[in-house]
């Protein structure tokens, strides 16, 4: 029996303001590529109800089984996926490494490695650029989901492509 080849799953690692979804778009440009964007969802599903770190964490859990199984049904069809959600801790990282590996799909994960001044700096201009956004990108709610960041490290044995960014 012959089996289609599968999609490859891309998913990012980087503190916030680090550039995982000016990332995720470039790439989701490649002509077999579906980009779902967590931001997108939240906002479409969840409009005006997330006004806090308390109500992220809610509802980003609440989408995530139905976002794994389109993910995972994309991925069966040959075609990438690449996720803009946050894979900043070592469990959000098993969550993606699962997601693939239950479907025997490839993935790569781009590790954004970025200073907090940088970041701080991308989230000012954000701030400018998307005022709707601007309650939530703040140095504070920059500093709060910080503490929560882990780097990669050898020992999860992830597929990763480093990026070091400087601007």
């Amino acid at each position: 029996m012959y089996m289609e080849p599968k999609g490859t799953l891309i998913f990012f690692c980087g503190k916030m303001g680090a550039g995982k979804t000016s990332m995720s778009i470039e790439l989701s440009k490649d002509k077999n590529t579906v980009l779902l964007s967590e931001d997108t969802w939240l906002s479409q599903i969840y409009p005006h109800q997330i006004a806090s770190f308390d109500d992220y964490l809610k509802f980003s859990r609440q989408i995530r089984p139905l976002v794994k199984n389109l993910a995972q049904d994309i991925l069966r069809t040959g075609t990438n996926v690449v996720m803009d959600f946050p894979a900043n801790t070592a469990s959000q990282r098993d969550w993606f490494k699962n997601l693939s590996a239950e479907v025997e799909s490839p993935y790569e994960m781009i590790y954004l490695d970025a200073s907090n001044e940088i970041c701080l700096k991308h989230i000012a201009k954000r701030q400018k650029e998307q005022p709707e956004r601007s309650n939530f990108d703040t140095k504070e709610v920059f500093l709060k989901i910080t503490q929560y960041f882990e780097k990669p490290e050898e020992t999860e044995r992830l597929n990763i492509r480093k990026i070091e960014v400087r601007t």
